[in-house]
């Protein structure tokens, strides 16, 4: 063989591995932006359930005055909620924002006149809409974070995520008991 074919055969195997590699780390980028991607969804629809909060509150609170404490408790959450910084802690925050408004429908289920009320009944049929929207969004996120996660732990990846630094990322998990729904008296 002459040395314009070794160095052609050269030339060809670096290609191969530049292609292999690129490919690889474009690959563990691309379902990284896909977690991020879906991260910002569940961050928005969060976003969205904590601006109708506050109007949620009014509402009820124009009906009934001596329910402070539940009210307090929804502020709280809402609070905790809008300063979440990791999945886990916004996941937590959200399961702590779901038991409070559960505990506010329940005080508005003591006053029929509330029930009635449009503001109040639109309001709910938009939390009740948001609601899907983030069980939506972070079954999609879930979804992301599996093929990433899976990801970097198989053949190349893991030689790739080594290599580059990429982490596992976090699930939005529901708490203990999340699936129950709650008693509300009529």
């Amino acid at each position: 063989m002459n040395s314009k074919g070794i160095l052609i055969g050269i030339l060809v195997a670096v290609a191969a591995v530049a292609v292999f590699f690129i490919g690889g780390y474009n690959s563990l980028v691309s379902k990284q932006t896909a977690v991020e991607e879906q991260g910002a969804n569940i961050d928005t629809q969060l976003q969205r359930r904590a601006d109708l909060i506050p109007n949620l509150v009014k509402t009820v609170k124009s009906y009934t005055d001596h329910e402070s404490e539940v009210f307090s408790e929804v502020n709280k959450a809402r609070e905790k909620l809008m300063q979440a910084g990791t999945m886990a802690e916004k996941s937590e925050a959200n399961e702590e924002v779901t038991s409070a408004l559960n505990k506010l429908i329940a005080v508005a289920e003591s006053y029929p006149e509330l029930k009635s009320d449009k503001v109040y009944t639109d309001l709910m049929d938009e939390l009740a809409g948001t609601e899907n929207r983030i069980a939506y969004s972070r079954e999609n996120y879930n979804s992301a974070v599996a093929d990433y996660n899976k990801a970097i732990r198989m053949f190349p990846g893991v030689f790739f995520a080594g290599m580059f630094g990429f982490e596992k990322a976090e699930l939005f998990e529901a708490a203990a008991g999340a699936s129950e729904v709650p008693e509300v008296d009529i």
